[in-house]
């Protein structure tokens, strides 16, 4: 029952996207779950038992970012309780976020891309789906919940351009090249219409059963597809790719920004680090190579 409320509540009294409320939710349920073992009552818990679950979580081996995320969702919490008049204080106030890491995200080259897309066979109608899919993540830059989400009304292949339904309900026009077209069209004019069969489906991308596909059924598919072509990525690395590609290309960074739907441009300047880096390493080879050569 609380953890029922307590989702409504991020969803309505915070204005909380749908995943970051599910992920605020698994955290409470652990928490809740903690708490029972303990024959701790969550109304009364203090910080001192905050720091204790957290602790507990730590060494599991979680990210900082994930510890973040953690105390987050226990702050939350408390508001809720607060609001509901169980208690009249958040203990969860009194927790530290840790400094989350700045690890620059790991990006594809152009031809591990192509190495990618080269190894999904094209078979079977999950084939040429799985290629438009994966196709269409790069080039548009998009987050899985936002591929999972389109629909045939958000495609418009004549213009090449889709309407994507990014976080906390915003929309954006994301156009696409000739190479998506031509998959795209493939794929709703031939695959997509066999895995359907007769069901009333709008979405774009469907299972073996015709049925909207779902975020875990890409994760899946992402990672035997990268065991296969011999590549270690995750699947947002098809994002990171094609936001340091286009400002490698030449793209400014109001327009990346744009186009990934970030709201701050700061999240999009990560960016400009990950293309800096593979220039000085792009320099570093180009002088090693030259030393080498001048020994001869």
């Amino acid at each position: 029952m609380l953890e029922r409320k307590f989702y409504a509540f991020l969803v309505t009294g915070e204005a909380r996207a749908k995943l970051t409320a599910s992920t605020y939710l698994q955290t409470v349920s652990l928490f809740l779950a903690w708490c029972e073992r303990r024959q701790l009552a969550v109304e009364t818990a203090g910080t001192r038992d905050l720091i204790y679950f957290i602790l507990d979580r730590s060494s599991t081996g979680i990210t900082g970012k994930t510890v973040a995320k953690d105390v987050a969702a226990l702050r939350s919490l408390y508001r809720y309780l607060m609001i509901e008049r169980v208690r009249d204080d958040n203990p969860a106030d009194l927790l530290e976020s840790p400094v989350r890491e700045k690890n620059l995200p790991l990006v594809l080259s152009t031809d591990q891309i192509e190495l990618f897309l080269a190894a999904i066979s094209l078979d079977k109608p999950v084939g040429v789906r799985d290629r438009t899919l994966f196709e269409l993540i790069y080039s548009c830059g998009l987050r899985v919940s936002e591929a999972v989400n389109l629909s045939l009304d958000d495609v418009y292949l004549e213009e090449q351009m889709i309407l994507v339904h990014g976080k906390g309900g915003k929309e954006r026009f994301v156009p696409f090249g000739t190479t998506a077209r031509e998959w795209l069209y493939r794929y709703l004019s031939e695959a997509r219409l066999t895995l359907v069969q007769s069901r009333p489906e709008r979405a774009v991308f469907v299972n073996y059963r015709g049925q909207r596909i779902t975020r875990k059924g890409i994760w899946k598919r992402f990672n035997e597809l990268c065991i296969h072509a011999g590549i270690t990525a995750k699947i947002h690395t098809l994002r990171h790719s094609f936001a340091t590609h286009l400002l490698a290309g030449g793209a400014d960074l109001r327009s990346v920004q744009e186009l990934l739907g970030h709201s701050d441009i700061t999240t999009t300047q990560v960016y400009t680090h990950v293309e800096e880096a593979a220039l000085h390493d792009f320099h570093r080879e180009v002088f090693d190579n030259f030393g080498a050569e001048s020994d001869i």
